[in-house]
């Protein structure tokens, strides 16, 4: 099924209205995230100079104990795979996954259900380098056992961190979601959306 402009947004809002938001934070993020696609009609579009949702996902190995890292060329710092929606996108977790396959190159990931974390951040991403924000819809998926990554031309460098012991260049944002996603990771085992 493809996406379209009006379906994405719908599919974000049904996400977000029934996301339990863990802490105070993250609640009022799904709050502010919410009055956002009410706002603007292409809230989930990189067209919306105002901010924009987008989607990532934090990679972890089959045992659940390392993570799967790039390093972003713009910001210069290890993160999760993700990036903006695009139009084929039925829903923020097919971006997510989606995302996470093209970055990793590793066929076969499975994405456990429901976003893990929200984190919100200004970018550089619009017409002429406008700022700009992101909205991040953060997820967890985990490899298949013996998978082996690909770097994609997005990337500077591809690489395993075990998950208590991440890089030194990595920011607040990126620790708190694998903090976050490593329990639920360990505790679901076998997440149930496969990409092939």
């Amino acid at each position: 099924m493809r996406g379209s402009h009006g379906g994405l947004r719908a599919a974000a809002v049904r996400v977000l209205s029934t996301w339990p938001a863990p802490d105070a934070g993250q609640e009022r993020l799904r709050v502010e995230y919410l009055a956002h696609l009410d706002r603007y009609a292409d809230g989930v579009w990189r067209s919306c100079t105002a901010g924009h949702v987008t989607a990532s996902a934090v990679v972890f190995d089959a045992a659940g104990e390392r993570v799967l890292l790039t390093l972003h060329p713009k910001v210069g710092l290890w993160v999760q795979m993700g990036g903006h929606c695009e139009e084929h996108d039925a829903s923020l977790e097919e971006a997510a996954l989606r995302e996470a396959t093209e970055e990793s190159g590793i066929r076969g990931l499975r994405l456990l259900p429901g976003p893990v974390r929200l984190d919100r951040h200004a970018v550089r991403c619009g017409p002429l380098g406008r700022c700009s924000e992101h909205l991040d819809v953060q997820y967890a998926a985990v490899a298949p056992a013996g998978a082996t990554e690909r770097i994609s031309a997005e990337s500077l460098e591809l690489r395993w961190f075990p998950a208590d012991a991440l890089p030194d260049r990595t920011d607040a944002a990126l620790r708190d979601l694998v903090a976050a996603a490593r329990p639920l990771v360990n505790r679901v085992g076998a997440p149930r959306r496969t990409r092939p």
